[in-house]
């Protein structure tokens, strides 16, 4: 079963690609790597601790991980060519007092894993928190990923 189609048959279809939100690329491949620009999730804002909630924090980088992909996938055609998630960033807006980003970044991690099984989907990672996020996002990620030889 493709990646897609398992995302699909979990209930979380790929996004329509978000259109840049400056002068930058989306994605770019150095060897058999590929470097994602951060993506937010439209309607996920606030600040954990303040506005929103741990779980919401999670739907956030559920929702925020698959623009990411949506983003890989324009990148290599297809999910499929992903030999392995190898590092996800995760920035999460949060008050100062907040310690649970790992809580919030699990959204995205378990997503992966689910997706890609365990053996490509786990990843090494850092859940870090910010002051702010542009758009007043919840969560912004970024991945890289090993891009399996055409």
């Amino acid at each position: 079963m493709s990646v897609e189609a398992r995302l699909e048959e979990l209930g979380y279809p790929l996004p329509a690609l978000r259109p840049a939100a400056g002068n930058y690329r989306g994605y770019v491949q150095v060897g058999d790597l590929l470097f994602t620009s951060g993506q937010g999730a439209d309607g996920h804002v606030g600040r954990i601790g303040e506005s929103a909630t741990i779980e919401e924090g999670y739907a956030a980088a559920r929702a925020s991980v698959l623009n990411v992909l949506a983003q890989v996938r324009q990148g290599l055609g297809s999910l499929d060519r992903v030999a392995k998630i190898v590092k996800l960033n995760g920035y999460i807006n949060a008050t100062p007092d907040f310690k649970d980003t790992p809580s919030v970044l699990n959204g995205a991690s378990d997503l992966l894993v689910d997706a890609f099984g365990s053996e490509i989907g786990s990843h090494a990672r850092s859940a870090i928190g910010a002051g702010h996020l542009p758009k007043g996002f919840i969560v912004e990620l970024e991945l890289v990923v090993q891009v399996k030889p055409a």
